[in-house]
């Protein structure tokens, strides 16, 4: 592998997954139309086309002119609660950009492909899922995931392009070389406590206090975003090695509730933290955790950022660093 290709590039996780590639000395190009990436989260040392991924042709020339050899495709519509709103503006991006993205791979030097899923493709109230867990996307947003799933995994099975499909549980934190984090204001819950810890008044809302879970809160499973890139590398390498495809967890196999991680930011952060509760969101799954063993055994990883205190800080030390930089977003 020499040549790799990132869809949404600019964006949060896409730009932690580039610093790692570039430290391992790989050429990297970045594919974003910059609609929700940022242009000062793109790494001076990736090759970047501000493009959009359903501009097939324009994508399958770089491709060929970049002897792409592998394709880790990140970028999609990611609103959750949005995606109830507009279906139509999540199929096109999530679904249609996903098949023109295969089309611009057909014919090419590409051999790999990971595409960015998530838990929200599977059934809720199930607890703890397997990757063989019912399927049943809740939100609509899930359902263009779950949709591009199936196109992937039809499309290369007749390619011969190896493929994973990561299913991505609750991605936090930033990276502990202070240059890249979360900007994107979704209605995030890190996000949205650290921004929320550093005002005079500071608040947050939680939606739904009546759960059946310890404290009534929703249950997820929080992963750091630099474990979460080095699960890209070290996949990407395996599938790569053994000509296989895979779907895969990526999760710690850990729960908390929405208000222990509001508590824990009380805590660390902000002792006047005021908690309020909102009712609950129709898209919302209850409790979700990572079954990961699949994970761990495909390559033999051992996350080195699974510590809640430390989650915390470096989403409160990011959100101090962009309060000053990045004032205009």
């Amino acid at each position: 592998m020499k040549n790799i290709l990132i869809t949404g590039g600019a964006g949060y996780i896409g730009s932690h997954i580039v610093e790692l590639l570039i430290s391992k000395n790989l050429n990297v190009i970045i594919i974003d139309n910059l609609i929700s990436g940022y242009k000062k989260l793109i790494n001076k040392k990736a090759k970047f086309f501000e493009i959009d991924i359903k501009n097939s042709k324009k994508i399958k020339e770089i491709i060929i002119e970049n002897k792409i050899d592998s394709v880790i495709h990140l970028a999609a519509s990611l609103d959750v609660n949005e995606s109830q709103i507009n279906p139509k503006k999540y199929y096109q991006n999530n679904v249609e950009g996903t098949q023109y993205l295969i089309n611009a791979c057909k014919k090419t030097s590409v051999k790999n492909f990971i595409f960015a899923s998530t838990a929200a493709v599977y059934k809720d109230k199930i607890f703890k899922v397997s990757e063989k867990s019912p399927l049943k996307p809740k939100s609509f947003y899930g359902k263009t995931k779950l949709k591009s799933e199936i196109i992937i995994k039809k499309s290369f099975k007749k390619i011969k392009i190896n493929y994973a499909i990561l299913r991505y549980f609750n991605v936090v934190g930033s990276s502990f070389t202070k240059k890249i984090g979360q900007i994107n204001k979704y209605d995030l819950l890190f996000k949205n406590l650290s921004s929320a810890c550093l005002k005079k008044r500071p608040s947050i809302f939680i939606y739904g206090n009546d759960y059946k879970t310890k404290d009534g809160t929703c249950v997820r499973d929080f992963i750091h975003v630099s474990d979460l890139a080095d699960i890209h590398w070290l996949i990407l390498k395996k599938i790569n090695k053994i000509n296989k495809s895979v779907i895969l967890n990526c999760g710690y196999g850990k729960g908390f509730t929405v208000l222990e991680i509001a508590n824990a930011f009380k805590k660390i952060s902000s002792p006047n933290l005021k908690i309020k509760f909102k009712i609950r969101r129709k898209a919302d799954l209850e409790e979700i955790i990572a079954n990961n063993t699949n994970l761990k055994k495909f390559i033999k990883w051992k996350p080195r950022y699974n510590n809640l205190r430390l989650m915390v800080k470096s989403c409160i030390n990011w959100e101090k660093k962009i309060k000053k930089i990045y004032a205009k977003y």
